[in-house]
Formats: C-alpha cells, structure tokens, sequence
C-alpha cells in the first residue's frame, strides 16, 4: 500500500465512522423513509450529501479549519445547528402528541425535503469537526496534492452514498415502515430526546 492509499483510507475510515453513526441526519433520513417512501428520504438525503461535498470543499481549501480556529465564526453556526436541532426536537414533540401527518409526494414536498437536508448539514458544527480531523489527519502535509484531495473527498462522497443511501432505502422496507408505525411514539420520544440533547450540547460546548 502506498502513501496515497493510506491516506485515503484513513480519511475513508474517519468519515465511514462520522456518518453511520447516529446523528441528525441519520435519524432524519430513517424517519422520512419510513414515513414518506425511499423516493423522498432519497432526496433529503442527497441534501445532506450535499452539504458534507460543501464542508469537503471548504476543508480542501482550508476555510473549515479557519473556521475551527476562529470562535466567533463557529459559535455562529453553532447556533444556527442548535437553533436548528430544537427545532427538529419539537417537530418530534409535535409527532407524539399529535397524529402524523402525511405529505403527498409532489414536487414541492420534494423541493423543501432537499433543502432541509443542505440545512441540516451545512448549520451542522459536526460536519465542520469531521472535514477537520480529515484533513489533520489524512492531509497533514503541505506537499499534498489537490488531485489527491479530490481523491479523497470522492472517495468520501462515494462512502455518503452508502451510507445515507443506505438508510433512505434500508428504513424505506415495508418492515420497516410497520415497525415504524407500531413503535412510532417511542421512536419519535427518542428522536425528540435525542435532537434536544445534541442541541442543547452543541449551544453550551
């Protein structure tokens, strides 16, 4: 294995771990796959991959870990990512007590569905660390060349479709969906618990 391998696989293995495990994004996709169809989840989650290519190239550019090193720039968008995790943490709230309420799968649904998505992620500080610890770690010198930084953020690209791909169509099953349906509450319990503690982290960190 050469230098360049290695590389890529360190930066493969650390985005691999960022993105399956559980986060926002991750429990969006799951939640609209089950509720809305693959179709719908699919495109929230081309939104989320979306914004993981923006912060890829912001990091490539080194404007991320600009970002990291300068406070006043990353509380602002910590406060845009918790702002907007209460806000996904109500919208669970609002499942439980409240019956779901489908949307019908048209163009306009479809449209919001993406854009919330990119939201999700660009106002996301974890996305931000990720890219960071990427670039520390499997772009440390200055000798790299761009083409293997776009190798490496293809290759990342390749695993986000994997994995957010994966969730949209694994949860989109119609076991799934009937698992969902009977332990809907609860899973939107977890949900709203869940967003509301990672909102409530990223604001006081």
């Amino acid at each position: 294995m050469d230098i360049e391998q290695s590389h890529i696989l360190i930066a493969c293995a650390t985005y691999f771990i960022a993105t399956v495990s559980p986060g926002p994004a991750n429990i969006s996709i799951m939640e609209i796959a089950a509720t809305k169809g693959r179709k719908p989840a699919l495109i929230f989650a081309v939104g989320v991959l979306l914004g993981s290519l923006v912060w890829a190239i912001l990091a490539i550019l080194g404007v991320a870990t600009m970002l990291s090193a300068h406070n006043n720039l990353l509380y602002f968008f910590k406060i845009l990512g918790g702002i907007y995790l209460f806000w996904l943490s109500c919208k669970s709230i609002k499942k439980v007590i409240f019956k779901e309420q489908v949307l019908s799968n048209n163009d306009l649904v479809n449209k919001k569905l993406f854009f919330q998505g990119l939201a999700l992620h660009i106002t996301n500080p974890k996305a931000i660390f990720t890219w960071v610890v990427i670039v520390t770690l499997a772009l440390p010198s200055d000798n790299i060349s761009y083409a293997m930084s776009l190798n490496i953020v293809f290759a990342c690209m390749a695993l986000g479709i994997l994995v957010f791909g994966g969730y949209a169509i694994i949860f989109s099953t119609t076991k799934a969906q009937v698992a969902y349906r009977k332990f809907s509450k609860w899973l939107n319990g977890i949900a709203a618990v869940m967003f509301g503690t990672a909102g409530y982290k990223l604001l006081t960190s």
